[in-house]
C-alpha cells in the first residue's frame, strides 16, 4: 500500500477554507482506498506552520498515477495553487519502507 501526504500552507489564513474546498473534489477520484482532507488542528508543540493535510492510500503506484491523471486532480490544483503558500509531498510504501522496532 502506497501511503501519500500533502502537507499545505496559506498565502493567507482566510483563505484555508476555499483551499479545503479545492483539495475536497480530490475525494470524488476512484482510485484511492482512502483519502482524507483536513485542516491542521495546530496542536503540536514545536511547529504548527501547517494549514492543511492531505492524506491518502493506494493499493499501488498504477493507481496513485491514475489518481495524479485524473481530471479532477488538475481541476484540484487550478483552485488550490493560487491560494497556497508552500506545499511538501512525501510518498512511501506502508509494505515495504516502514520499519517497526
Amino acid at each position: 500500500m502506497i501511503r501519500h501526504i500533502v502537507l499545505f500552507t496559506a498565502k493567507d489564513k482566510a483563505h484555508i477554507d476555499k483551499m479545503i474546498e479545492g483539495l475536497s473534489v480530490l475525494t470524488k477520484i476512484p482510485h484511492a482506498r482512502r483519502l482524507e482532507v483536513a485542516r491542521n488542528r495546530k496542536t503540536d508543540q514545536l511547529g504548527n506552520d501547517i494549514d492543511v493535510v492531505v492524506y491518502g492510500e493506494f493499493d499501488n503506484e498504477a493507481d496513485l498515477a491514475a489518481f495524479k491523471a485524473h481530471d479532477l486532480y488538475q481541476e484540484s490544483i487550478s483552485r488550490v495553487r493560487p491560494l497556497r503558500e508552500l506545499r511538501f509531498a512525501a510518498d512511501y510504501n506502508a509494505s515495504t519502507d516502514v520499519r517497526i522496532a
